[in-house]
């Protein structure tokens, strides 16, 4: 279990306080529905979530098997349905530069199939992974 508190500070805005660490993070409703887009968006975090969890995944498979993917960067896109709104889409693209194998390219792809976060989407949300190799 892992608490994370909010607190709604006016203006469309929250702060939230991750419990174990204490790290911050500021929310703002998006500009499309009545905020002024000054921070990540509800939403915005959900995208976030996938992305940054993808890589963390392929991170501890890289690290179990000796690998080096520094640098690996992801591009999420969250697209909303407008009615109902909800998020629609979020197309992910993830970029990991170095020498792999086919083998490794394989594991390291299977790892980020494998987020738990992207399991944990609503079915209903098209969430296409494409991987790019550029030095393979």
């Amino acid at each position: 279990m892992v608490p994370v508190t909010a607190t709604y500070t006016g203006e469309l805005s929250t702060l939230a306080i991750h419990g174990p660490s204490g790290a911050r993070l500021m929310t703002d409703a998006p500009k499309d529905n009545e905020g002024q887009g000054r921070a990540f968006s509800p939403t915005d975090l959900v995208g976030t979530a996938l992305g940054t969890c993808m890589l963390t995944i392929m991170g501890i498979v890289a690290r179990r098997h000796d690998l080096d993917m520094t640098g690996a960067h992801v591009r999420v896109e969250k697209h909303m349905n407008q009615s109902p709104r909800r998020i629609g889409r979020l197309p992910v693209v993830i970029t990991v530069p170095g020498k792999f194998t086919p083998e490794q390219r394989k594991l390291l792809e299977a790892a980020a199939h494998g987020c738990p976060v992207h399991k944990s989407l609503h079915p209903d949300i098209d969430a296409p992974i494409a991987f790019v190799w550029p030095d393979c």
